[in-house]
């Protein structure tokens, strides 16, 4: 619990910065499903919290953890996802599913081996051009 509210009050803190990077997301999906079965949260960081999410949002009991990567985040996984990479309840999906990549984001993403998207870094030179 402690965690969580660690978690929150960093979240929190984090929109005072005073100076910001700014991510773009450009291209397209092409429908591989790596995104499906490979992915991040931002705010969770053990399973305990995993747990806790799943009961405040239900809908997220589709996901389960698959694993840890190098740095010890948390790999979740869809259990809709086809054999060929797509959604078994495309009509239902989740409103994070239909509005993924967000086109802006605050932290660095990392994509998937050939996928259609790709991250650009705005850097502060960016602007004053």
């Amino acid at each position: 619990m402690f965690d969580l509210i660690k978690s929150i009050f960093y979240e929190v803190c984090s929109y005072f910065v005073p100076e910001k990077q700014i991510y773009e997301i450009t291209g397209e999906c092409k429908k591989c499903g790596k995104c499906c079965n490979y992915m991040y949260s931002v705010d969770t960081y053990t399973e305990k919290e995993f747990k806790i999410m799943q009961m405040i949002f239900p809908k997220y009991k589709r996901f389960y953890i698959k694993g840890k990567d190098e740095d010890g985040n948390l790999i979740f996984a869809c259990k809709l996802v086809t054999p060929d990479g797509l959604c078994s309840d495309y009509k239902h999906r989740l409103r994070m599913c239909r509005k993924y990549p967000a086109r802006f984001i605050t932290y660095r993403a990392k994509l998937h081996d050939g996928c259609g998207y790709k991250v650009n870094f705005k850097e502060f030179k960016d602007y004053l051009e």
